[in-house]
């Protein structure tokens, strides 16, 4: 087989001039990265070019690798992903000074994350395509449409804080320079996530109003005390690697949930159940017992929880729907059964109760007061059947009151999933609640 032809450039033609002012800094970077892919010799087909909004994300449909464009400052949050997703992928993603800005947030978990990508910043202290208002790299005293007397903030160092974030490899230099591709190799080589903070010219908005040349920009260096050059070259596990190794060793020793069919159901439709009770009331482990025994009898089940953000204090509700086809609307809009089991569970559902329609079975405590329903009500001593059994046991008793009159699916499944997926002292605590509940509506 012959060799595959080498690449001469990774800007076709065909893409048309680049889109640039003239003299604009990013064409220059562009040109670089594009002799800096040529060195590599990349496979164009494992390469993403990764931009957002602002003039650098006009970059990437130039190239002849593929290209993803989403929204400012997000750059990295693509290339994230792309590259935990496709580890064999080469992404490299462009920014603006602007969107370093934006998406600050970002930056910071990629250097602390250390993924295998390289971000190369084009740098030129102002947002450009917007008509050049400040940035966060602005110098103290520039002029720029926004800052007409001079820029007062203190210009933000990238490579020291994302260095400071945990990034294993970090350069500075300008478009100028003579070896600017090499380092761009340099930073897609290394193991880890790469950035180059590259200073370069907007000659639409900053040079004209700040008499910007190269030497003027090379001073800037001294002047703001950022260094130039290889700052940060250090090892690290690189995120992918560590998170596939990390995921290997845990799937050997990981127990699987397996829920096979070894009971029949009597369902025909889609079928809604809510239980309204108090945080700390096992209300949601109930539930999911409940939606595991659905499934051991061949159904489609999901659960939605809600509860508020303090521990063991407020209401927990969960809604339980059953089906025999796949369930693609898992909304409860019109429960055929309801139950509350704590005060909490009412206050919380007093309103969706008024609202229950008459096709809807409500239990709830003998000692609970509701508003006018609809619904059919089956006031059963709930509350004193679980405190002879447990104190977290009302929840099972009630959904086993369900079972047991409207026979969905059979009293042996639910007890079942009790036995096979919760500890021995709590199963053994939760079948007496079966039967207490299975009792109430003998």
């Amino acid at each position: 087989m012959n060799a595959p032809e080498a690449v001469a450039s990774y800007i076709p033609t065909a893409a048309g001039p680049l889109p640039f002012c003239p003299g604009c800094g990013h064409s220059l970077l562009l040109r670089e990265l594009d002799r800096a892919l040529v060195l590599l010799q990349v496979d164009p087909a494992k390469t993403v070019i990764v931009t957002d909004i602002g003039c650098i994300g006009l970059s990437d449909r130039h190239f002849s690798t593929s290209g993803f464009h989403g929204l400012h400052g997000r750059s990295i949050t693509y290339a994230t992903g792309l590259k935990l997703a496709r580890p064999d992928l080469t992404v490299i993603a462009l920014i603006g000074d602007g969107g370093c800005g934006i998406g600050g947030a970002h930056l910071l978990n990629a250097a602390r994350r250390n993924l295998d990508i390289t971000l190369l910043v084009a740098n030129n202290f102002n947002y450009g395509m917007t008509g050049g208002q400040h940035s966060v790299t602005t110098p103290i005293g520039a002029i720029t449409a926004t800052t007409a007397n001079g820029n007062l903030e203190g210009p933000m160092d990238i490579c020291a804080t994302l260095a400071g974030a945990g990034a294993t490899w970090v350069y500075r230099g300008m478009t100028h320079d003579a070896d600017l591709a090499e380092r761009i190799v340099q930073g897609v080589r290394h193991p880890g996530f790469a950035v180059l903070d590259i200073w370069e010219m907007c000659t639409a908005y900053y040079m004209p109003r700040n008499d910007l040349s190269k030497q003027a920009l090379i001073d800037l260096f001294g002047a703001t005390g950022m260094a130039r050059g290889l700052l940060v070259e250090r090892e690290r596990t690189e995120f992918g690697a560590g998170y596939r190794a990390n995921c290997a060793a845990r799937a050997k020793t990981a127990q699987r949930v397996v829920l096979e069919r070894a009971f029949e159901h009597s369902l025909d439709r889609q079928v809604g159940i809510v239980v309204a009770g108090s945080a700390g009331q096992k209300v949601k482990s109930a539930a999911t017992t409940l939606a595991r025994a659905g499934i051991l009898c061949g159904l489609d089940a999901t659960q939605k929880d809600d509860y508020p953000i303090t521990v063991m204090t407020g209401h927990s509700v969960s809604e339980i729907s059953f089906s025999p086809q796949r369930i693609e609307y898992t909304a409860i809009d019109s429960p055929d059964f309801f139950a509350v089991v704590s005060v909490d569970g009412l206050k919380k559902t007093h309103r969706w109760i008024a609202r229950l329609p008459a096709t809807c079975t409500l239990f709830l405590d003998e000692s609970f007061e509701i508003p006018q329903t609809l619904a059919r009500v089956r006031r059963l001593p709930l509350l004193k059947a679980a405190r002879q059994i447990g104190r977290y046991s009302s929840s099972i008793v009630a959904m086993a009151a369900i079972l047991a009159e409207s026979r969905i699916f059979p009293l042996a499944a639910f007890e079942t999933a009790i036995s096979r997926y919760q500890s021995a002292g709590v199963a053994e605590i939760n079948r007496k609640a079966v039967q207490a509940g299975v009792a109430l509506v003998g």
